[in-house]
C-alpha cells in the first residue's frame, strides 16, 4: 500500500518538475510585444482557477477541520491578489501605449 502511495507521490512531482521546465521554455521565448496579451489571456485562466476554488470551498464537508478551511481560504485570498495584481499591472503596461495629449501652449485659450 505505501509502495504505490510512494510511486503516485513520485509521478505527481516529476510531472510538476516537467511542467515547471516546459513553461520556463516557453514563457522565455515568448517576444516583447506579445507579453501583455499573453498575460491578460492568463490572468482570464486564473479568474476561472478562482472561481474553482470558490467551489472547492463550498463544497469541503463539515467534518472538515478548521485547518483545511484556513488553507483553502488563504490560496483563494492569494489566487485573488494574483488575479487582481494581474489586470493592474496589465492596464499599466497598456497604458504606455496610449498617445498622450498635446501639451498647451502659454497663448492659447
Amino acid at each position: 500500500m505505501v509502495t504505490g502511495m510512494y510511486t503516485g507521490l513520485m509521478a505527481n512531482i516529476a510531472i510538476l518538475v516537467l511542467a515547471g521546465f516546459v513553461g520556463f521554455a516557453v514563457i522565455s521565448k515568448v517576444p516583447n510585444t506579445l507579453h501583455t496579451p499573453l498575460m491578460s489571456g492568463t490572468n482570464a485562466i486564473h479568474g476561472i482557477v478562482v472561481l474553482g476554488a470558490i467551489a472547492v470551498l463550498g463544497s469541503l464537508p463539515a467534518d472538515a477541520g478548521w485547518g483545511v478551511y484556513t488553507i483553502a481560504f488563504i490560496a483563494l485570498v492569494f489566487g485573488t491578489l494574483n488575479v487582481v495584481g494581474g489586470f493592474l499591472v496589465t492596464d499599466r503596461m497598456l497604458g504606455m501605449f496610449k498617445s498622450r495629449p498635446e501639451p498647451k501652449e502659454k497663448g492659447d485659450a
